[in-house]
């Protein structure tokens, strides 16, 4: 669903469910409320494009849900080498990923956007993990003592 912001001349899909309000009478759970937000010429086509690349990066079982707005903005300028331009400021859980991309065309910039998004997910997703770190520290910081025959 995507609405049309007159005052400030922006369009914003969501692309995830919405939180039930009055008017709409959707009991469905809120899992991800991620905003995909649009200034400038920027046409469905694209905002489709990169509203399915975010919810690709964001679709992984076990992730917490994730809750923010991606931003596509369109040079105006005729003359920019790269007038597409996007920002990602989405909180997983308590992690806060923040991603930025610029790129010459839509698909090109959804794709960046993706790639930069999903590894900030791998890397927020893995912080926790306790395999790189050893099982226990040295006896001399404190860590249990050896056995040792003597």
């Amino acid at each position: 669903m995507t609405t049309r912001d007159t005052a400030l001349g922006t369009d914003t899909a969501d692309i995830g469910p919405t939180v039930p309000t009055a008017r709409t009478a959707t009991h469905a759970p809120v899992r991800d409320e991620v905003l995909v937000r649009a200034e400038g010429e920027v046409g469905e086509e694209a905002l489709t494009r990169v509203r399915d690349r975010v919810s690709a990066a964001l679709d992984r079982p076990g992730l917490p849900a994730a809750r923010g707005e991606v931003r596509i903005v369109r040079a105006s300028a005729h003359h920019a080498e790269h007038p597409w331009y996007a920002s990602a400021e989405i909180r997983l859980g308590g992690d806060l990923l923040v991603v930025h991309a610029r790129e010459a065309g839509p698909h090109a910039l959804a794709e960046r956007l993706h790639d930069r998004l999903r590894a900030r997910v791998e890397r927020a997703a893995h912080r926790a993990d306790t395999a790189r770190r050893s099982a226990a520290p040295p006896p001399w910081r404190g860590g249990p003592a050896r056995d040792r025959q003597e």
